[in-house]
């Protein structure tokens, strides 16, 4: 095989994403909606949207809780609120955590849930212990759930969580992030692929669904609650305003 057959490019990638990304716009939009309603209607009720991500798709719960032009009844649950809101030693935090199942009653425990609560979980793989026991905890506590998985990957993985089951057979609703089995998506000569795509498509649908959740309470004559950047004149006035509504509810800094 010649070398120009062997090289990998960046336009490669941005073809890859651009079509992946318009391919999720489009096979998603109803599932999109659907988890928008439900935000919304928690949104409504005085309730704080959760969300959770474990290794890469921590991103995600970056692009949902606490960003500019992100609805302000967000809060943002990680792995790390074990050390520094749970009192556990440092080093229990590690690449294998995300496996122990054990951890998720601990972390629901530690963050600042009320039942009128809705989450938001996600997880490429859809199989670790600690995401599908975590997600099973959310339905047995009555709370609403949308996860964000890829579907293809979740497809071809068993389940490393005692019941067998995974994330999405916990979810009311299910958004495929449509990243490809392993997420890189350009294959290299020998073996392995590189650009990965799945934090890129899981901030589309975490951005497409803060402007749907956003619509809908627009559409009900109310105001949202969303933040402005803080490093714009008066954003923090604005925003200390807004998360002055939900002290105690919400967390930042973590």
């Amino acid at each position: 095989m010649d070398r120009a057959d062997t090289t990998v490019k960046a336009e490669d990638f941005l073809a890859v994403v651009t079509a992946t990304m318009h391919r999720v716009a489009e096979s998603q939009r109803e599932a999109v909606g659907r988890a928008a309603d439900l935000i919304a209607e928690a949104v409504r009720a005085d309730g704080v949207v959760h969300a959770f991500g474990t290794g890469h798709s921590e991103a995600l719960a970056m692009e949902i809780a606490g960003r500019a032009g992100g609805l302000v009844p967000t809060n943002r649950i990680a792995l790390r609120d074990l050390v520094l809101r749970g009192g556990a030693p440092a080093d229990v935090l590690g690449p294998l955590l995300e496996r122990d199942p054990s951890v998720a009653h601990r972390l629901y425990e530690l963050a600042p849930v009320s039942p009128r609560d809705v989450f938001v979980l996600a997880s490429n793989s859809g199989v670790n212990g600690a995401m599908v026991e975590f997600a099973s905890l959310v339905r047995e506590k009555g709370h609403g759930l949308v996860a964000i998985t890829s579907a293809q990957h979740s497809g071809q993985m068993a389940s490393r969580h005692p019941s067998g089951r995974k994330l999405a057979d916990f979810a009311d609703v299910v958004l495929d992030n449509g990243a490809p089995y392993g997420d890189a998506t350009l294959p290299l000569p020998g073996g392995g692929a590189v650009g990965a795509v799945s934090s890129i498509t899981a901030a589309l649908l975490a951005q497409q669904i803060t402007v749907e959740v956003v619509a809908r309470l627009l559409a009900a004559g109310e105001r949202p609650p969303v933040y402005l950047s803080a490093n714009i004149a008066g954003g923090d006035e604005h925003n200390n305003a807004l998360e002055a509504r939900y002290a105690g509810r919400i967390r930042r800094g973590s």
